[in-house]
């Protein structure tokens, strides 16, 4: 019997979200193979979520398992197996974009900022999602001054506020790859840094979910960034100085999270604004390059800029 409080972070799987050509889908990784999750239950006449979002937000876990089972036990994943992947923002619909500044000491004393006494937070919006291989057209005509940031992106999954340390990870759907594309120029305009994070497409998202109970330790894992294949970031998620309980902690104690909101926990150094050259002298992101982020255990998001 399946238990219908079974929560997303339990269900041991890495999951997508799918671009099809009605709309959205949901997507799990079965045996190696990339199963339409949302096509599989149709065709089995089971509940199924229609997508990321719909599974998180409703609490559709249990009728994920129902399908998955199911394809297991018949044998039959490899008749909805996806042969050519679009991917689509992990998520959708959040109600929130949160994201951590200045969250590596050594990214800090890149960009000669004061270590800070909390998390500093500032937010995105749903127009800035993006997605695995999804592209980010610059916005040349306001700035210039273009950067990568690969972090650890954590995807709430229920409601809740005041959350302890101790529990915080149990709020968790799970964990995913983001890269937040600033623009540094309106960024350090002024004292607010949102004018140089919130362009159409800056918060590319994913290609996977991986659910909490995968994930050992969310603050030890290894990062990279990859520009046009030439290393520029590698460092450990244990080098926040924030870790992930005291990020979640903290931001409970400001606002309730919905679920399916996503939290930025920060980038280490290796981004272009900590160069030690002058700002002219520094070569920024520009259309044709691609850009790869990697953590441990998530896999590569990747995008193009145009």
């Amino acid at each position: 019997m399946i238990n219908a409080e079974l929560k997303v972070g339990d269900l041991s799987l890495r999951l997508a979200n799918l671009r099809v050509s009605n709309g959205l889908a949901l997507g799990a990784e079965i045996d190696g193979r990339l199963v339409n999750i949302t096509r599989a239950g149709n065709a089995l006449s089971l509940p199924v979520p229609a997508d990321m979002d719909d599974l998180i937000q409703n609490r559709r876990a249990a009728d994920v398992r129902v399908v998955v089972d199911q394809l297991n036990a018949r044998g039959s994943a490899d008749s909805f197996a996806v042969p050519e992947t679009t991917f689509a923002p992990l998520v959708t619909r959040p109600q929130k974009i949160i994201c951590v500044g200045f969250n590596y000491r050594a990214h800090a004393a890149e960009t000669g900022t004061e270590i800070p006494k909390a998390p500093p937070l500032f937010s995105k919006f749903v127009n800035a999602l993006n997605h695995h291989d999804g592209a980010v057209e610059l916005p040349t005509a306001v700035d210039r001054e273009f950067d990568y940031e690969t972090e650890l992106v954590i995807v709430f999954g229920q409601k809740c506020k005041n959350v302890s340390e101790e529990d915080a990870l149990s709020v968790v759907a799970g964990y995913c790859v983001g890269n937040d594309v600033s623009a540094r120029g309106l960024q350090n305009i002024t004292s607010q840094f949102m004018a140089g994070k919130m362009s159409d497409g800056f918060a590319p998202l994913g290609p996977w979910l991986v659910t909490r109970d995968l994930v050992q330790d969310p603050n030890n894992l290894s990062l990279q960034t990859r520009l046009n294949g030439e290393i520029r970031q590698d460092s450990n998620t244990r080098e926040m100085i924030f870790d992930c309980r005291k990020i979640i902690s903290y931001v409970t104690s400001i606002t309730t999270i919905e679920a399916g909101d996503i939290v930025f926990t920060g980038t280490p150094p290796g981004v272009i604004w900590g160069q030690k050259v002058p700002r002219e002298e520094r070569q920024w992101l520009k259309a044709g390059d691609r850009v790869v982020s990697s953590i441990e255990g998530l896999g590569e998001l990747a995008v193009d800029f145009r």
